[in-house]
Formats: structure tokens, sequence, C-alpha cells
């Protein structure tokens, strides 16, 4: 035991127990009997550094898996990091640009061994910070998407997955970085409002018999369209679907088609379709019966014009950037300028009667998240995984319920998007990564194996061969993290150890698709049951206006000033309590102030305890109790404690974090160690006892206070595991620490519904008479008689009453003044006369009702005004009802105060 300081000092007692426990291997202790419970971290980037979503995600996880520690299960939180293929080799590019240095300097080995370097000195930073927000994480077991294990069991999976048919080579269009020189995920694709022109152009028929009129915002792409589409039901074009127009500039015959994909309602209800440039153009082009093969490309690698297969595009177009307004010239200006000569481009006449080559159009545009350069859909050679065939089992697994999605809402978007999946394409142009197993002749015939030894065996002696010199997409590797982190496939036992399938998987939301329902598709075919039994699905953290944190707007918050500034506790009690299934966090740095206080009011209240002979329970049964408050504070424990089960097992995290906190703020230390102060106080105790006789009710009230602080200490613990930690060691000489403590019994035995329902009326009738007073502007330090009528207090209760409501109990009615204070069916009269100026108080009152009701009248006034409503701001409407709201409360309040004068 040592006493606590007068001040609480998060960062004085944080780093020191977080030392403590990894020291002592206190986050996977020794439990080779218990019933194994594990979950998954999702692998951050090696390059990372932790951001306010990552404080959310993983203070939920540390949340269960310091319960479930708790509880006795031999508790897993597997930990590790991703390799991060396109921004680790970008870090280390960077790194060499500085030096003056290119990657193409080097060999793929020597990059490759760079990268590794980069890695051993720099790449731990986010695990440190896991560290600090208080993780209790296996780190003695860390693993890496690119380490030995892990990287056999990649190879392994794309391997069969081939032999199985269900991973293969195609020509598809992808989302092409032509920065960074490498295919994409829609995930790392972000979208961004940009100002763009809508040119219309006009395609004479082949025939001669007259023009159809088509429109676009990439004029550039009319250098590789193959079909002009209609609506099949489209009158205006029924008797041209199947003629032929002759493209401008490059002279191409191609044909007029009939697809739904054209919209009558829009433009002239006629679309371009260029099949290797555009998602939907694409589908068109397929069902038009062009091949992938076959579909025109008509830029490189770095989005610049190269000749079609065709050969039709004219030479001074070759060589130029597609679209790229800083570029002397670009290819989309020379075709809009060559369209107006031949007479073909249609002006846009705006409002005053100006024509101009194009309509200006707010565009939404693709934009690489990492290069900041516009994407391109690019027709290219990739490897893809049949991502049909996988999904089926992974959509009958949430259909039945073998995997539970919470909240249940999200299942509809997973149906959804599950059931209309595209190939998945798994090759990224890079060097830093797991290399595709696949080595290639001269004929370009594959040869895929875990080996080059075993694709040379399958390919013959003597044949040449070059192996793919792309790597897989690090979503392909981190999608067999559930069973792959844990010993497969060398491990012979399916359910590895009773660790798969994982207990729980928390994921944001805005990764069920690229992650979570991957590792259903991989864990399911290749385990062949279901990775996790439930998936968490949490909300964004958001800006305090409920916008979308971007570095490019500023509003971005560093976790880790906020842990300097609060502590990490305070932090992680804000996530807990503000996440609710199904809604977004608003950050609000105020309420993350307001945990640290509510830290350091348990931390003062167990100041109290150490200075009043209060210390640490001996048992996990509450003590026998015989005083009534004592038994009321036993049952609010282990109602609590019913609480906080019922809300954790349905991953109700705000519901378990105010169930604490109203418990250990409201009960435990406003009344519990108000109410006790004239047992365990000399000074205190009522007139006519001394301490000695109520010496019996010390100790037990003692044993009882001791017994509910450890049980808040436990409860707190998986959300504030620093201070609890701290406290545990200081109000008591301890067996263990308390991450591997046990788990509170919510015991019904210790509810006493008498002694709940005589405390709850002490309370009742305290409130009362301070609200009065307060409304009334009692002197705080008066003791006035309360007059009880006709009624009384219980004798039990009496004393209670007298002290906590500063008033001397009074049989009979009052005279002169008195404020009038509804107990249950009885009303008691609080005396006035000689306190306070009456007059006086009763003009005050009228003047604040009606300050109060004049501002409430207007704020509705403008909340009845529709215009306000429907234009304001979200923020300011939100804000005019909550100021509502409060002043009409406060006119009620002044009413009710005016009515007790009489």
């Amino acid at each position: 035991m040592t006493e606590l300081a007068k001040t609480f000092d998060p960062a004085a007692i944080e780093r020191r127990w977080y030392t403590h426990w990894e020291d002592k291997g206190l986050f996977r202790p020794q439990r080779p009997n218990a019933e194994p419970w594990t979950i998954v971290n999702p692998p951050p980037n090696v390059t990372g550094s932790l951001h306010i979503g990552h404080a959310l995600d993983n203070t939920l996880q540390d949340i269960l898996t310091r319960h479930a520690r708790l509880k006795g299960k031999d508790a897993l939180w597997v930990v590790g990091t991703d390799h991060a293929g396109i921004a680790t080799q970008m870090v280390v590019e960077r790194q060499m640009a500085a030096r003056g240095e290119k990657r193409t300097d080097l060999s793929r080995e020597a990059f490759v061994a760079r990268v590794w370097e980069w890695k051993a000195e720099s790449g731990g930073e986010i695990t440190r910070q896991l560290r600090r927000l208080g993780c209790s994480m296996d780190w003695a077991n860390e693993r890496f998407t690119m380490d030995e294990g892990f990287s056999r069991a990649v190879l392994k999976v794309f391997v069969e997955l081939h032999r199985q048919g269900l991973l293969y080579r195609d020509k598809r269009l992808v989302n092409w970085d032509p920065g960074l020189g490498t295919a994409i995920s829609d995930l790392e694709v972000e979208t961004r409002e940009v100002r763009g022109s809508f040119w219309r152009l006009r395609y004479p028929l082949a025939d001669g018999s007259g023009s159809i009129e088509v429109a676009t915002t990439r004029p550039e792409t009319m250098l590789a369209d193959m079909a002009v589409a209609v609506h099949p039901e489209d009158a205006r074009y029924t008797a041209l679907v199947g003629k032929q127009v002759r493209l401008p500039i490059t002279g191409r015959l191609i044909p007029i088609v009939a697809d739904e994909h054209a919209d009558p309602a829009l433009g002239s209800g006629a679309v371009k379709i260029t099949p290797g440039h555009d998602f939907n153009d694409f589908e068109v082009g397929r069902r038009a019966g062009i091949e992938a093969r076959d579909m025109l490309n008509m830029l490189d690698a770095k989005a610049r014009v190269v000749q079609t297969a065709d050969g039709l595009i004219p030479a001074e177009f070759l060589g130029l950037p597609g679209n790229d307004a800083k570029a002397e010239q670009d290819a989309r200006r020379l075709v809009v300028a060559r369209l107006k000569e031949a007479g073909v481009l249609l002006p846009h006449v705006d409002k005053e009667g100006v024509a101009h080559d194009a309509e200006p159009r707010v565009i939404q545009t693709p934009f690489g998240d990492r290069s900041g350069a516009v994407i391109e859909p690019w027709l290219t050679d990739q490897w893809y995984v049949d991502a049909a065939t996988l999904a089926k089992p992974a959509i009958e697994a949430v259909r039945s319920g073998a995997i539970k999605l919470v909240p249940k809402s999200w299942e509809k978007t997973f149906f959804n998007w599950m059931e209309n999946i595209q190939p998945w394409c798994v090759s990224r142009q890079l060097w830093w990564g797991h290399q595709i197993p696949a080595w290639f002749d001269a004929e370009g015939r594959a040869y895929v194996a875990e080996t080059e030894e075993e694709a040379q065996a399958e390919a013959g002696a003597g044949v040449a061969l070059t192996r793919d010199p792309d790597v897989l997409d690090t979503w392909f590797s981190s999608a067999l993290w559930p069973f792959a982190t844990m010993g497969w496939p060398d491990a012979a036992d399916r359910t590895l150890g009773g660790r798969y399938p994982n207990d729980v998987l928390v994921s944001g939301f805005d990764i069920l698709f690229f992650w979570d329902a991957r590792m259903m598709m991989q864990g399911m075919h290749f385990m062949g049951e279901v990775p996790f039994r439930t998936l968490y699905l949490h909300g964004l953290v958001r800006a305090a206006d409920g916008a979308k944190m971007s570095k490019s707007k500023g509003n971005t918050v560093d976790p880790l000033g906020l842990i300097d500034r609060y502590g990490a506790d305070a932090l992680r009690f804000f996530m807990a309590a503000m996440e609710s299934q199904g809604r977004d966090i608003k950050m609000d740095e105020k309420r993350v102030e307001g945990y640290r206080n509510f830290a350091t009011k348990l931390w003062n209240a167990s100041r109290f305890a150490q200075a009043n002979g209060i210390g640490g329970s001996t048992t996990l049964e509450p003590p026998l109790a015989s005083n009534a408050v004592n038994k009321w504070i036993v049952a609010e424990t282990v109602a609590t404690v019913q609480a906080v089960d019922l809300a954790l097992a349905d991953y109700r995290f705000d519901a378990a974090a105010n169930a604490i906190y109203q418990f250990v703020w409201s009960r435990f230390c406003d009344w519990y160690l108000e109410l006790i102060k004239g047992l365990i106080q000399p000074q205190l105790a009522p007139d006519g006892l001394t301490y000695e006789t109520f010496q019996p009710a010390v100790d037990e009230t003692r044993r009882v206070a001791g017994w509910v602080l450890d049980q808040i200490l436990v409860l707190l613990h998986p959300f504030m595991p620093f201070i609890t930690e701290e406290l545990w060691h200081a109000l008591a000489p301890r067996e263990h620490e308390l991450i591997v403590a046990h788990w509170p019994m919510a015991d019904a035995r210790a509810l006493d519904p008498a002694a709940t329902q005589e405390v709850e009326r002490l309370i009742e009738l305290v409130e009362a008479v301070r609200g009065a007073r307060a409304e009334l502007n009692v002197p705080p330090g008066a003791r006035i008689a309360l007059h009880t009528g006709a009624g009384s207090v219980p004798a039990t209760i009496a004393p209670y009453v007298e002290r906590l409501a500063r008033v001397t109990l009074t049989p009979g009615e009052a005279s002169g003044a008195r404020a009038p204070i509804l107990w249950g069916a009885e009303t008691f009269a609080l005396a006035l006369e000689g306190v306070i100026d009456l007059e006086a108080e009763r003009q005050r009152l009228q003047k604040s009702l009606a300050a109060a009701e004049k501002e409430r009248d207007s704020l509705a006034g403008r909340l009845g005004n529709a215009s306000f409503v429907e234009r304001a701001k979200p923020e300011a409407v939100e804000k005019a009802r909550a100021d509502h709201a409060e002043k009409a409360a406060d006119a009620e309040r002044f009413a009710a105060a005016l009515a007790r004068l009489g």
C-alpha cells in the first residue's frame, strides 16, 4: 500500500503500469485449462501512426479483451502490422529521393533489402503508440504480414486457389494510379468534386444520312471510342441501331448498339462507349460482344496517349498526357480544338446568350489517396480471384447466424454487395510485397507454384522462365489474418488450439468489404469454418460539427495529444461512452476532459477511503450487512454488475460505460460516501451516541465500502486500466494485479428491496430539500427547520436527512413564511422566516422567470420558422433546439420556485 498523491496525474502512472504488465507477461497469463478467447487486431500499416479511428477501434477491442481476461478466460489479442505495399514503398522512395536516388537505381533485391532496413529502424512507431493507449496485446508473439510463416501461408493460398480454378489471369479494367504506376483498390480511391466541363459532340453517320449527338466530360477518350449506345426502347433511335458512325479525327467506324445503360432522359439519350477506359462502358462493350482483348487502349502507364491497335490515332496526339491542364499541351485540349475545326463540337449557350465550347459542371473525379493523381480506368492484364464463388459460403454464414453482424442493420448492405461482387484484382505493380508465385515461359504461359523449382518441374527442363514481377494486394494477405497468425498451414489442428474461429472481430464499417468479408471468404474456404463468431462494426469518429475528419480540412484530432492532456483512461472512456451502435462519434474534447474529472473523482474517493481506514476487500462475495445504507450500496453494486454484464454481452459499450459512470459518480461518491461519514467519522456521529457505540457499524461499513470500491475498480478496469490498477494496489496489499483479478459476481441474493426502498426514500427527501434551498437562494451554511406536520421521518434515516440536507426535523406545522416540500404522499414545510428576504427573493425570481420566458419564446419562434429550420446549418438548428430546451427548463424551475413562496 502507498499513500495516494493529493493530485491525480495520469502521466505518472501510465508508463509505469504498462511496462509492469508487459514485463510480467500479464497480457497473456498462463491459463492452460481455461476457455480460449481470441480476437485479432486489424493490422495497422507498418508506416502508420495512431489516429483517432485507431484509438476507437483499439479501445473497444481492449475492453473486450480485458473483460474476457477478468472473466478467467485464456484471452489472446493477436497483434501485428501490415506491410502496406504502396505506403511503405512510397516512404522509402521519398527517403531515396531526398538523397538524389531512385528505386530503379537499385536491383529489386537491393531495394527490398532497403525497405527491410527501414522497417527495422522506423517501422514500430504505431506499436509504441498502441502501448500508450493501454492495449493489452500479445506482444510476445507479434506478427507481420511478411514474416516467414505468414508469407508461406500467403503463397500456399495463392497456389491452391489457382489450382482450384478460383484464381486466374485476365484482362479487365482496373483503378490505375499513373502517379504510382500500379493498380489500386477502391479503398485507395478518393472521390473529389472538381470544376470541369461537359462537351456535346456530333458524330456523323457513316452513310451520310445524318448524325447522332453524344456528350462527355472526357472528350480525349473519343480517340478510343468503339460504339454509341442508345436505349432499346428509345423510339428516336430505333431505326439507327445497327448502323455505323464515322468518328471525327480517327475516322474509325463504330456501331450504334442498343443497351439499357443509355438513359433517354439524360442529354440526347445517346452515349459514347469507350470500353477500355470506363467501367460502365466496359460492361456495355462486353454485352455488345466486344472481347476484352479486342478493346482499344489509348493510354500508357503514365496516362500518356499511345497508338491504339487499329493505328488510327493521328501522330500529333501520341505522347501527350491525356488530361493535364499544367502541361503545355494535352490530348483533351487538342481533341476539342480539332473537333471544333471539324464543326462537330456543339456549343453551349449560357443564360446571357454567349456561346462556349462546353458547359461548366462540377465533376466527381477519382484521385489516388496517396499519389494525388487522377485515377484512370485502364485495361490491363492482372490476377483475379473468383470472389463470387468464395462469397457464397460467407453469405450463407451471415444468413444462418453462424456469423452475427452487430449492429444487425449492416446485413442488408452486406448481402447487397456480396451478391453482386465482382472479380477481385489481387495484383499490384510494386516491388515491396509478396511477389506473385507465377513464372512465364517465352510464349506467355504461366506456371503457378510455391517455389521456382516446382514451377520449373511443371514447365519442363530447359524451358526458360521469368517470374511475374508484380506483388499481391495487401488485402489478399491480410484476409488470412485470423488463421495464418496462429500456425496455419503447419498446424494439424483445424481449430488451431481452440483459437479458430475467433470469438469476435471489431472493425470500422468502412472496411467491411475490403477486409472483413474477404476474411470470411478465405477463412471458410481454407478452414471450413467461419473466421469469427461475431463481427462488431463501429462508426467513424467525426469532427465536432459532424464533418468527416481529413488533413485537407485541418479538422483531424491527434489522440496522443489528448492522452498528453487528459490521460489515456479519459480518452478510452470517452470512446466507450460515445460508441453507440449504428452511429458515428462526434469528437468533443470537453467530454474527454469531463472523463478525466471522473477519474479524479474516483481518485479522491480512494484518498477518502485511505484516510478513513477503508481498504481493499478479501472476498469476492459481499460482506454481511445490517445497516440499510450498506445493504443499499451492495444492492446497487450488484445491479450495476448485472447492467454492465448485459451491455457488454450485447456490445453496448456506451450502456456499459454509462452504467459504471452513473454508479461511481452518483450512487457511490455523491451518496454513499456522504451517507457513511456519520458512521466512520466520530465528529459526524449523531448526538448522544459515542464512536465506540457505533464500532460494529463502523467495522461493517469499512468492509462494505472496501468491497464496493474493489468491485468498482474491477468493473472499470477494462475501460480505465491505468488508474484502476494504481488504486487497486494503493488500497491494500494484493496477491495479484488487477489485470488478472476476478470479475464481480452479480448475485441476486445480495439484493434487499426493503433497504433499497428506505435509502431511495432518504435520497428523495434530501434532493427535494436541497432543490428547494437552491431555488430560493437559502445560504448553503444555514441550518433551518423542516416541519413534518402530521407526518414523520423514520428514525433510521432521520440523522442522515438532518446532516445532508442541513435541516432540523421539527414536528408540527411551520408558522410564517415557508416552502412546501413534497415527499411521496406527505407534505413538509421548510421554514423561511428570517432566513431569506422573501420580497427580494420573489422579485429576483420574477425577473429571472421573465428573462427565461422571453428567450424561450424567441427561440421557439426561430424553430417554428420553416425557412430557418430548412436553410440553416444543421448544427445551428441543433443548438437552437438545445438552447430552447434549456430556457424552457429554466422558466419551469423559476415558476416552481415562485410557487413555493406562495
